[in-house]
């Protein structure tokens, strides 16, 4: 981040500190410096950018020390805050039980420029914008910087509401980083919400920005002016737009979910369970940024197609745009989304719009293939078993890596695999997969080899000539271990197998250990084969 500005108010800051603390630090130590702990009893700290902490001296605080600090700056507001006038620092407090001041936090506010150079054009479209992202990577630093920006460069009416006074700093005088920019100071955080609403109805702003939406009314007042015409530039807590859908308080902001139940037919369509979770309305915010750390960011430029495919599970990404980089305005006009779908686009015309917008070679969330899409949305079951071995049938699309997963739900499943000698007498499960039209699929016996059959042909997959030939093989090996087994248990010593692969033959093992009785590979190269013991040798170890 060499091409930014770094403007310091240190020298204010440093003057309210007590001179034995003031004496251990500089210019050159304070440059990357986020805060200077003060604790009575223990020793001064800084905390730098990088996570690093530096101890100032042996002595520890005093009450002295806190008095002395707290002398020199504002009274604390009912949120433990302070600030020094003209300044972007914030003074913080922690109070013992009895309301005295025992800590100081003192953190630094710098005037970053540069930091929305690559976020102009966006900027300047005229919409709503919300940033995401953890604590301390810039939310708060670009919110100052677009005040600046839309009020000085383009004119517009802007008003601050200034919970914390950390935009616009501490004192009646607003700093000058905002520029032209309105500032409406908030004597309380709980009345943030009344004082968005104040704002507009008082004072004809065209844009309103706002630090921290937080709770559910603050999320409703942030509707209630979007809804008004007015451009809202914001922060909310939450890394990424997925956690933010997933906050029951602020998912209002990109629209709020809503479970639905689809129709038999629109959940073929869409080949999902038939309770599924959509947008309910019109996003708050136009456009979501999430900043992953202070040179990257992390662009959605459209919110409501953004939660869409992410709740429908399909493959989105953002935009990464990085700092140091600048980015030409987008002149061509958005393309508009209606609230309601017309009409539902095939599979194959999805999969060529995902295409033509997935160009970015950046690449955040997901790793884009238009097979493995087509497999997701296509050709991946969801199977029920009734009477059916589940560990067997996992083991075999874990060993074949078949494209499907066992669901405990018979409203999700795509098909049901039944065992023949359950299904007598009409069994109520049955009848339910029947109303919902699913494809039963019956098993003999809970063999590996029958179940291995059955998936093969309810996966539809005879066409894989190499799949094909791997499971005859497989059937035909398991069934020579069966028979064998068979003759193990009748009173026969041991018996030797044919020859097969290392992986047919972990399948023989696992047959074998099911009958409770002990296999071992012997012979070498092509030549290596299972021998299955019983009577006198049924002690000998198995080996792999």
């Amino acid at each position: 981040m060499s091409n930014l500005e770094f403007q310091n108010d240190l020298d204010k800051l440093i003057d309210i500190l007590p001179e034995r603390v003031k004496k251990y630090l500089s210019y050159e130590k304070m440059e990357d410096v986020i805060e200077i702990v003060l604790d009575i009893g223990r020793t001064p700290e800084i905390r730098h950018s990088g996570g690093k902490i530096e101890y100032l001296g042996d002595d520890t605080v005093t009450d002295e020390d806190i008095s002395f600090i707290t002398s020199h700056v504002q009274e604390f507001t009912s949120d433990n805050r302070s600030g020094i006038p003209g300044t972007l620092h914030r003074i913080s407090a922690i109070r013992n039980r009895q309301g005295k001041i025992i800590g100081l936090t003192c953190r630094i506010g710098r005037v970053v420029t540069g930091t929305i150079a690559c976020i102009k054009d966006i900027c300047m479209m005229g919409k709503s914008i919300l940033f995401l992202g953890r604590p301390g990577v810039g939310k708060t630093t670009k919110l100052r910087e677009i005040s600046r920006l839309v009020a000085d460069e383009l004119g517009k009416r802007v008003v601050v509401v200034d919970t914390s006074n950390e935009i616009a700093g501490d004192g009646d005088t607003p700093h000058p980083a905002i520029g032209h920019a309105r500032r409406m100071q908030v004597r309380q955080p709980e009345f943030q919400k009344d004082i968005m609403i104040e704002a507009v109805e008082n004072h004809t702003p065209e844009v309103i920005v706002v630090d921290e939406i937080g709770t559910e009314a603050e999320a409703q007042a942030a509707r209630t002016i979007a809804e008004r015409g007015v451009m809202l530039i914001a922060t909310a807590h939450g890394n990424s737009l997925e956690n933010l859908i997933k906050n029951p308080t602020l998912s209002d902001l990109v629209g709020g979910v809503q479970s639905v139940t689809l129709g038999d037919d629109e959940a073929k369509r869409r080949a999902s369970q038939k309770t599924v979770l959509e947008r309910e309305k019109q996003p708050t915010f136009d456009i979501v940024i999430e900043i992953l750390d202070r040179n990257t960011l992390a662009v959605y430029k459209n919110t409501a197609e953004a939660v869409d495919y992410i709740l429908r599970g399909w493959p989105i990404r953002p935009e990464i745009r990085k700092v140091d980089k600048t980015y030409d305005a987008d002149v061509k006009p958005a393309e508009s989304a209606a609230p309601e779908e017309k009409s539902h686009p095939t599979i194959t015309e999805e999969i060529h719009r995902l295409e033509e917008k997935i160009k970015p070679e950046d690449s955040l969330k997901f790793s884009f293939s238009r097979q493995k899409y087509v497999d997701e949305v296509k050709n991946f079951k969801k199977i029920y078993l009734y009477a059916v071995s589940r560990s067997i049938v996992e083991k075999i699309i874990e060993r074949l890596d078949l494209n499907a997963e066992i669901t405990r739900n018979i409203d999700e499943a795509d098909i049901v695999i039944a065992h023949k000698n359950f299904a007598k007498g009409g069994a109520k499960i049955l009848s339910t997969a029947n109303d919902y039209r699913l494809r039963i699929f019956y098993i003999k016996t809970n063999s590996m080899a029958q179940i291995q059959k059955v998936l093969k042909e309810a996966l539809d997959i005879t066409e894989v000539e190499t799949l094909q030939g791997y499971y005859d093989e497989a059937e035909r090996a398991l069934d020579e271990a069966k028979a064998a087994i068979n003759k193990i248990l009748a009173g026969a010593d041991h018996i030797e197998l044919q020859p097969q692969n290392q992986q047919i033959r972990k399948l023989q093992h696992e047959l074998v250990e099911q009958h409770n009785l002990i296999s071992k590979s012997v012979g070498e190269g092509a030549q290596r084969h299972l021998k299955i013991v019983g009577g006198k040798d049924f002690n000998q170890k198995k080996t792999g």
